[in-house]
Formats: C-alpha cells, sequence, structure tokens
C-alpha cells in the first residue's frame, strides 16, 4: 500500500467498516455468561445488537443449547437465516474453522476436516463471505494473553491451555485453492486470513495464475502464536507488501486489540473487535461485551472524523458480490503489475 500526501486526512478514506466477533468459540459460557448468546433466539439478538451500535460485517460462528460450538452446518443456515431476516444489510462473514472447540475432555482444539470445510459453500441461505486461511500455521492463542487474562476462565486451566496453545490451522494448497474456487463458483466472496507476508504473497500468486479472481478482502491477524506480532513493524512491513486495491481489516488479541484498531482507524484501514478478541477495557479492570467494544471504536472514529460506514456502504467497500473475467481484470483492479510473459510470475510487483 502506498501511504501519498494526505493519506492520513479522514476525506481521503474510506469509511470505517467495523466487523463484530460476537461468538467467541474458544470461550464457554460461563467465561462470560453476560455476553455469551446459547439458544438461537439470543444468538441473533447479538447480531441485532452489533448492528445497532455501528458493526456492519458479523464474524459468525454458531452454539448449540449446551454452549458448546456448533460443527452443524444446519445450525449455521439457520442462525444466516435467522440474522438476513433481522438484518438484511448486515455482511455475513461465517468463520472458516466453523468451530475449532475441543469435543471432549483433554482433547487438543482442533480445525474441521478439508472436506468439511468445503461444505460452507454450499450454506443456504448462503453468506457474503466465508474466511480463508492460506498455508498451514501454528495457532497459539495464548502466547500473546497475559495470565491474568484469561484467570477464572476455560483458558486459565490446564486442559484448556493445553488445547488452545497447541492449535494448528491446516490450510494446504490443495484444499485454499479448491476452496476459493467453490466459494466464487457459489457467488461467496472469500475474506482472506493473512497471518504474515508469505499467506499474502500465497494469495498473489494464485490471483497471477487465475485461481483466485476476486477482490483482496483479508484480515493482518496480529495475535503472536505463529501469526504476526501486534507491533507497528509488523503492520508497516506488511502494508509495503500488500497492493493499493486492498481491502484489509486489523485483528489483534486482549488487550492487544484497541491499539492495533487506533493504528487502523488512523491509518484509513479497517478495523475487528469483540469476545472473540478480547475480554477486557484497556486497565483491565473490567470486562467489556462485544456491544461495548463496538461503541467505543465508533466513539473513537467519529472524534478522529472519520464516520462509520452505513450497510450499503460497507458493501460498496468490500466488493460484496465483484468477481473478474480476467488475471488481467484482477490485477489491475488491485493496482498490480500485470504478468510479464515468458517467465514465471513473482510477487510484490506493483505497477508503477
Amino acid at each position: 500500500m502506498n501511504f501519498l500526501d494526505g493519506s492520513l486526512f479522514v476525506e481521503n478514506q474510506d469509511k470505517l467498516v467495523i466487523t463484530a466477533a460476537p461468538y467467541g468459540p474458544e470461550w464457554i459460557p460461563s467465561d462470560f455468561p453476560e455476553d455469551i448468546p446459547v439458544t438461537m433466539e439470543a444468538q441473533i439478538q447479538k447480531a441485532v445488537d452489533c448492528w445497532n451500535a455501528g458493526a456492519t460485517v458479523l464474524h459468525l460462528h454458531v452454539r448449540e443449547l449446551d454452549g458448546r460450538g456448533s460443527k452443524r452446518l444446519s445450525m449455521f443456515n439457520e442462525l444466516i437465516a435467522g440474522v438476513r431476516k433481522a438484518v438484511p444489510e448486515m455482511i455475513i462473514q461465517v468463520g472458516g474453522s466453523i468451530s475449532f472447540a475441543p469435543v471432549g475432555e483433554g482433547e487438543i482444539a482442533k480445525w474441521l476436516s478439508d472436506d468439511t470445510r468445503h461444505m460452507l459453500a454450499e450454506l443456504e441461505p448462503k453468506p457474503d463471505q466465508v474466511t480463508v486461511t492460506v498455508n498451514t500455521t501454528q495457532m497459539n492463542v495464548i502466547e500473546q494473553m497475559d495470565r491474568a487474562d484469561i484467570a477464572g476462565t476455560s483458558l486459565g486451566e490446564p486442559n484448556g491451555m493445553r488445547a488452545y496453545s497447541e492449535m494448528v490451522v491446516p490450510s494446504n494448497p490443495s484444499f485454499f485453492e479448491e476452496h476459493v474456487r467453490r466459494l466464487t463458483k457459489a457467488g461467496i466472496q472469500s475474506a482472506f486470513q493473512f497471518y504474515n507476508i508469505n499467506s499474502y504473497e500465497t494469495v498473489e500468486r494464485m490471483m497471477r495464475r487465475g485461481v483466485y479472481k476476486g477482490p483482496l478482502v483479508c484480515n493482518w491477524v496480529a495475535i503472536g502464536g505463529g501469526m504476526d506480532q501486534p507491533t507497528i513493524y509488523s503492520l508497516a512491513n506488511f502494508l509495503r507488501a500488500i497492493p493499493d486495491g486492498t481491502m484489509l481489516t486489523v485483528e489483534s488479541s486482549m488487550r492487544n486489540t484497541l491499539p492495533i484498531n487506533m493504528m487502523g482507524i488512523a491509518l484509513g484501514l479497517h478495523v475487528r473487535c469483540g469476545i472473540e478478541d478480547n475480554l477486557w477495557n484497556q486497565t483491565r479492570t473490567a470486562r467489556m461485551t462485544t456491544v461495548q467494544q463496538v461503541e467505543q471504536l465508533v466513539r473513537m472514529s467519529r472524534e478522529f472524523g472519520r464516520e462509520i460506514a452505513s450497510g450499503r456502504e460497507a458493501r460498496e467497500i468490500c466488493k460484496i458480490g465483484v468477481f473478474y473475467d480476467s488475471v488481467e481484470a484482477t490485477l489491475a483492479a488491485h493496482g498490480m503489475a500485470p504478468n510479464a510473459p515468458g517467465r514465471q510470475q513473482g510477487f510484490l510487483d506493483k505497477a508503477a
């Protein structure tokens, strides 16, 4: 991304798109009973509450009545239908893990099989986006957390710490290339989860080879534990790599979430919050609900002078429903240099 003169002025930035992640599949209801919905009605209402607070993208997971993260796609269909009816303009983004919560006592948190995750392309009603991981990596969500962040929760117990510190995201080329093909065929946008520059580079190569022909809508996931670190150096390094046509949302965990989001607001990027990422205010004197976190970002952005995107505006910014007919059109839409004939294509090439 290029930051030219005036890039930090709000009149030259898109309105802010806020993603709410209110379902928190790593937690059990007793971890935060005030803000973990269990019944289908309550899960739908949580989406409505986030929308009313100012979030226009809903990062969606589902719970069973016993409080466990659901691995049944029929439950996803039911929740998507309920949210569609209640807040039709909200962008529904299904978490590509479906649910990584351990099934039994002492088990490791695991992402579901490739074949099961491919079935996200068959959800009905279909979501606007499905998050897509690129390249297998460690996902130790505990590494950047302070012991006090998780004290008294299931993650603070030995089994919970073991389950989530040992988690791995499986995403080989045989999975993610086929996955984006299926999502595209279904008219569902791939929302890429970038853990560092090399995961972006892999997607650029897919774009240059014609495997993916759509807008580059993505999250920079700075949670450590095998993924990028939540620092200005890591963010700046990542921003130098990605093309100008990228719609980028920043994401971190626990008390790193707000500082990273503040950077994102100032730089004209987009933000994500919610109990899937963070439970606390910055002084760790009180827990914050997802709605409170959304409201905080709305206040801060408006104080900065950057207005919040409406549902319609967020759909335009995210380019929902947009796909390209060719590799050349895809590269041009992102301001990237065209493929040079007669040689293997590299990466990080940008148009002059």
